[in-house]
């Protein structure tokens, strides 16, 4: 029940307050819904007009029952819903009649309630005369042929009549507010309505609160379409654990309200925050509903976020996102204090012990959804876990020739660089649920992941040039990430001497002198090096070799045109291979991870000490 005590105290702490204005949370008894034919009534019930257009996340009054619905006898909403539940003459149509019959009888309890509407009592009126379909025939709405209603076209799709939903708006003399969707009277009438049903009263076990017992909880959280429930009960005739509890009432109970507020926040959570990859949905959220960082982001995308959400005067942010081709300094001491000012900022809108929710969902089937992950955390552990996540995988990333940072890639970016681009949706979502405890618990990163990120990064081979680059830098920041103990920098350690880091270094080298001296002869052509990088990672001494030879008629090409660069390159070689220890040129086995680190950072290396009048690497590449 922790999660819907949590979800309850966020609908308390934001229902109402100004800064949701735009997307404010739903009502009780209502949630958002698509609607396609607006009807305008006048005040005597009167049919005006009727417009086909579609509006997105409309809020719709609910009942409990129609808020679960679903089998063969669907219930009834009671204001808005499709045109098969609206239409009296829906008959005429071969459309169900008891859908209509339904509508009507629960409108007019309303109706006749001490908690009626009067726009609803127009609504009311209208649907007994019994012509919807034949006002929307006549306004060019719809159409038939022989007695049937023809399917329309909405947005460039087809739509059954039957399955359009209808929103109304009444044209009262003395309101303003025509749209019923929009009357927060309307919504307050019918939650009173509805909760003055007489039902079974016991102990909510979220609230501790003597009160109307939910029976059925709501579905469409996702989205509108969304038919999958977190709480569901279809068993209570031949109850399953009847050898344990008498009646399903004894397994648990949760109040109507608390059930609708629980739902109706996270619902306004998913589409305000959430992210999204096929049926799983994550979302973290501070239950005052103040701002927080994204968990499942990169770390540019954090900033920019910040840039909107945090005032200038409450966090240090760059001007500008890092060029890592041209920048000249450490750009790793550079991340980390903007990255220090940027949580800076998100601490102080937050209070150390304010409470902070990750949550995990996804559905195996269409009727069933499951909580795969759920945390509770304090402000300032929260934001120390994402400080950290992001600062120890941070590495020069290359996503496109428009999308340069330094940073952690984001999780969804990872699953791609070690599965490939058209990864599988259940893998993309596995790999994203893997990487989640890594960020909010401080895990280490699987290790099995980090070397699916290297070997598609030491294979360059049926890879685009921004493609390979992207995997590289994610191959780099996770290797970074899961050897924190090694405290890898982003610029070249020149004294670090370990067999896969100097091995790597080697490889840039060949590649630059190869590379170059293509770039002077206008040869667009893959390196010796870039062609051979898969058999380096395994067998690194004998495939030296046949880099090095290689190399020879590139060196005398550049002998004659750029004998001083040459010379410079063919003296960072020697240094290199000099600082091998005893047999580690020479020893057989594989190249760890690490080589990537050393490759990338002497490339890096390369770039910031290029002269103005030479080519950078993407030209060279190019």
């Amino acid at each position: 029940m922790s999660w819907i005590q949590k979800l309850q105290e966020t609908y308390d702490c934001c229902a109402g307050q100004p800064q949701f204005d735009k997307a404010p949370l739903p009502p009780i008894s209502a949630r958002p819904q698509d609607t396609q034919i607006c009807i305008t009534l006048n005040g005597q019930g009167g049919f005006r007009n009727a417009e086909l257009g579609l509006l997105k996340e409309t809020p719709i009054l609910v009942s409990e029952v129609s808020a679960a619905r679903a089998g063969k006898s669907p219930a009834a909403n009671p204001l808005s819903d499709k045109l098969a539940y609206c239409a009296g003459d829906g008959s005429d149509y071969g459309l169900n009649a008891d859908y209509f019959s339904r509508f009507e009888t629960q409108l007019s309890e309303w109706c006749s309630s001490e908690y009626r509407d009067p726009k609803a009592c127009v609504v009311s009126e209208y649907i007994k005369q019994k012509r919807l379909i034949a006002d929307l025939i006549e306004s060019r709405v719809l159409t038939s042929t022989n007695g049937e209603l023809d399917r329309v076209r909405l947005n460039g799709k087809m739509l059954e009549p039957s399955e359009a939903w209808i929103r109304w708006r009444v044209e009262l003399r003395d309101e303003m507010l025509a749209n019923t969707w929009e009357d927060a009277e309307t919504f307050v009438r019918w939650e009173r309505f509805e909760s003055s049903k007489s039902d079974a009263v016991s102990l909510c076990m979220s609230s501790g609160i003597n009160g109307r017992i939910a029976r059925l909880h709501p579905k469409s959280i996702r989205s509108s379409r969304d038919q999958a429930k977190l709480i569901s009960s279809n068993d209570t005739e031949g109850y399953t654990f009847k050898g344990r509890f008498l009646d399903a009432e004894q397994s648990a109970s949760l109040g109507y309200i608390a059930s609708q507020k629980a739902h109706s926040a996270l619902r306004w959570l998913l589409a305000r925050q959430g992210y999204w990859n096929g049926g799983q949905s994550i979302v973290a959220w501070a239950v005052s509903g103040k701002s927080i960082p994204k968990v499942i982001a990169a770390s540019n995308e954090i900033e920019e976020e910040a840039r909107v959400e945090i005032p200038q005067n409450s966090v240090i942010v760059s001007p500008t996102p890092i060029a890592p081709e041209r920048y000249k300094g450490d750009v790793g001491q550079l991340f980390a204090k903007q990255l220090n000012n940027l949580i800076r900022g998100y601490r102080a809108k937050l209070t150390d012990r304010e409470d902070i929710v990750v949550m995990a969902l996804d559905s195996a089937t269409p009727g069933r959804m499951a909580i795969t992950y759920y945390r509770e955390l304090q402000a300032s552990e929260f934001l120390e876990r994402i400080q950290s996540w992001h600062e120890h995988t941070s590495w020069l990333q290359n996503m496109g020739k428009d999308r340069k940072f330094v940073g952690a890639p984001a999780p969804g970016d990872i699953a791609e660089a070690a599965y490939g681009r058209r990864v599988d949706e259940k893998l993309k979502k596995a790999t994203v649920e893997r990487l989640l405890p890594c960020i909010v618990d401080g895990r280490s990163i699987p290790c099995d992941l980090v070397t699916a990120c290297a070997q598609q990064a030491a294979n360059p081979a049926g890879k685009n040039h921004w493609e390979w680059e992207r995997c590289l830098g994610i191959a780099c920041a996770l290797v970074r990430g899961s050897r924190r103990e090694e405290n890898y920098s982003m610029s070249l350690e020149e004294n670090r001497n370990s067999r896969d880091y100097l091995f790597g270094r080697l490889l840039a080298i060949a590649e630059k002198i190869e590379s170059y001296a293509l770039y002077l002869a206008k040869e667009g052509r893959d390196t010796t090096a870039e062609r051979l990088m898969q058999r380096f990672s395994d067998h690194p001494a004998s495939t030296w070799r046949t880099i090095e030879l290689a190399l020879r008629p590139y060196m005398q090409r550049l002998q004659s045109s750029r004998p001083g660069y040459l010379h410079n390159l063919k003296c960072l070689l020697d240094d290199v291979i000099s600082r091998f220890h005893n047999d580690d040129f020479t020893k057989a086995g594989r190249l760890d991870a690490e080589f990537l680190l050393g490759y990338h950072c002497q490339r890096a290396a390369f770039r910031k000490e290029e002269p103005a009048n030479e080519p950078t690497q993407a030209e060279i590449a190019a």
